[in-house]
């Protein structure tokens, strides 16, 4: 189970991504943020938010229209 849920659902790009490097900042090192979206677009936008970041995607998912997204927060 994640240490902290954002719910991004109905917001298009760039909101989640913006939404869950705020977020991120509240979770502690080595913990993970599980984010749920809708936008289709954050599926290539989570892998490049990690790469820059240096966070590490754990796991996606897709779920009836719903993306899922845990990042473990590395620093």
């Amino acid at each position: 189970m994640a240490d902290m849920t954002l719910d991004a659902k109905g917001l298009n790009c760039p909101l989640p991504i913006l939404k869950a490097k705020k977020a991120i900042k509240d979770v502690p090192a080595g913990g993970t943020l599980e984010v749920l979206a809708t936008d289709p677009g954050s599926v290539a936008d989570f892998a490049a938010f990690c790469r820059t970041t240096g966070n590490e995607l754990v796991e996606q998912s897709q779920d009836d229209g719903v993306y899922r997204f845990v990042i473990k927060h590395t620093s």
